[in-house]
């Protein structure tokens, strides 16, 4: 019987592909689609990068102007299909320039401006870009490609026009680390964008009138997607906190800017609950991303808000694709479920698929018009997808009713006792409790052939404090051997945890 509803929950899955997302139109261009519906009201304010004493407005009518300026200035530059490596700060210059090269059939590739000079060479080396566009005071390669500083310049250009094609051919490219370490280079086709409609109703609940707060910066995929790209698509309005304003200081924005939708990482959720929250009668719901999204901290939010948190799962070779929405949200527990349109299945390591229930790994079907082109590798333009399904990495199981129960990445499970245990788990069961207010779980090595789970922790709370709730709330192989009280978890400038960065520092915490 769990084998037939497995079958059965896949073939709905192939009936929403086919029903609920409708081709990519053809000839397209990303950029063109994400401006085409703020053409209908140029004067409209399309982004707000806010301040505390000051904010910057774009119209819809300004940020057309200037993206195609842009691409006429490096249509002048750039061959077609020429590799762009941006190196922007947190400034409308980084949309501008990313869709400016993509009108002009050309493939940026956004990066953080936090990367170090031998952090950025790799990347560079790993694409070679034909040119950079860089901002004073952010590391460059040590590659030979031109550098472009003046942003403005390039913007007021006479216009590009837009570069029409074929869906399916390469329009950027971004990194990330993956589970190996390793950088690794994601090339994604013009038709991405288009996938990401499904997300408007199965996460954002996406309406034109619309003014979402994204706290992330420009250079995040996150960010420039449910940020901007998404809200520019759907005629709505953009709002970006500048580079300078804490997460303290976000509530006030929102309030002072009509916010309707917050997105952002639990990291950041947690920070601006530190404090009570003025009304924010304009907010709808609060969109979670990046890292699992503990149920406390969800509901600590609605308590604050009156709204809730609706969390997404995906990563930067597919962007998000199951989450909760104000239509269907999450079931206490879970992440949520596969949008509308796409086709997913939990897998077992040899490629068979489970029913509900049983954990495995999270598969995303080839076919998905979100899915990456590939991986970049050196003189080739990509590594093509092999096989029906493409493997996140990400430990999950469908409840009866096709919600998710997220676990952990695979390379984040921690081994003990002969156990595979996620770290969620771990965590979820110190998430009450007394003078605590963030925490984490790793594994360490404290000799050559012994491992232990560990706890890092904020807040007052003290070892003696943390034992019993262990004791009481996990079976014995999956409680932390060593607890340790830090200043603060490592995260990263978008707010996720960095577990590697964890481990390291509980082991210097150690005595």
């Amino acid at each position: 019987m769990a084998a037939q509803l497995g079958i059965i929950a896949v073939l709905i899955c192939r009936r929403c592909l086919t029903e609920v997302q409708t081709p990519c139109p053809a000839p397209f261009n990303l950029a063109d689609y994400v401006l085409t519906a703020g053409r209908a009201t140029p004067e409209k304010i399309a982004l707000v990068v806010m301040g505390l004493s000051r904010s910057e407005r774009w119209s819809y009518a300004r940020l057309e102007a200037a993206v195609l300026g842009m691409a006429g200035a490096l249509s002048a530059r750039v061959k077609p299909g020429g590799r762009i490596l941006l190196r922007l700060g947190n400034t409308p210059d980084f949309p501008v320039a990313f869709l400016g090269a993509v009108a002009a059939g050309l493939v940026p590739m956004p990066s953080s401006s936090s990367l170090t000079g031998p952090e950025i060479t790799r990347l560079a080396n790993l694409t070679d870009p034909d040119l950079i566009l860089a901002a004073p005071g952010i590391d460059l390669p040590d590659h030979p490609a031109p550098v472009e500083g003046d942003l403005a310049t390039l913007a007021a250009h006479s216009p590009g026009k837009m570069q029409m094609g074929d869906p399916n051919r390469l329009a950027y490219i971004v990194f990330t680390s993956g589970s190996s370490g390793e950088p690794r280079a994601v090339a994604h086709a013009h038709r991405a964008i288009w996938a990401r409609r499904m997300m408007w109703r199965g996460w954002y609940g996406l309406r034109p009138e619309d003014r979402l707060c994204h706290s992330g910066a420009f250079n995040w995929t996150y960010t420039l997607g449910t940020g901007l790209f998404d809200p520019w698509a759907a005629g709505a309005t953009a709002l970006i906190a500048h580079d300078r304003v804490e997460p303290a200081q976000l509530p006030l924005l929102l309030r002072r800017h009509d916010a309707s939708i917050f997105a952002s990482v639990p990291g950041i959720y947690r920070k601006v609950l530190k404090a009570p929250l003025p009304a924010l009668p304009r907010l709808r719901h609060g969109l979670s991303a990046g890292e699992r999204l503990a149920p406390t901290l969800r509901t600590a939010w609605q308590d604050a808000t009156g709204t809730d948190i609706h969390e997404a799962l995906g990563m930067s070779e597919i962007s998000t694709f199951i989450s909760g929405a104000p239509s269907r949200p999450a079931p206490d527990g879970s992440t949520g479920y596969a949008q509308a349109g796409r086709r997913i299945a939990i897998l077992d390591d040899h490629g068979a698929e489970l029913p509900p229930g049983t954990p495995g790994i999270l598969a995303v079907h080839r076919d998905d018009p979100g899915l990456m082109l590939g991986y970049l590798d050196g003189a080739t333009p990509y590594l093509p997808l092999t096989g029906e399904w493409f493997l996140t990495g990400d430990q999950v199981s469908l409840g009866m009713d096709g919600a998710a129960q997220y676990q952990a990445r695979r390379d984040e499970l921690l081994t003990a006792g002969g156990f595979r245990v996620a770290p969620a788990e771990i965590e979820a069961a110190f998430a009450d409790a007394p003078g605590l207010s963030d925490c984490a779980a790793c594994e360490i090595d404290i000799s050559d052939d012994v491992r232990i789970i560990a706890l890092a922790h904020e807040g007052s709370a003290q070892e003696d404090d943390l034992t019993p709730l262990a004791a009481a709330r996990l079976a014995r192989y999956k409680q932390p051997k060593v607890f340790v009280r830090l200043s603060a978890l490592p995260r990263g400038s978008n707010g996720k945890l960095n577990r590697k960065s964890l481990a390291r520092l509980i082991k210097e915490s150690m005595p």
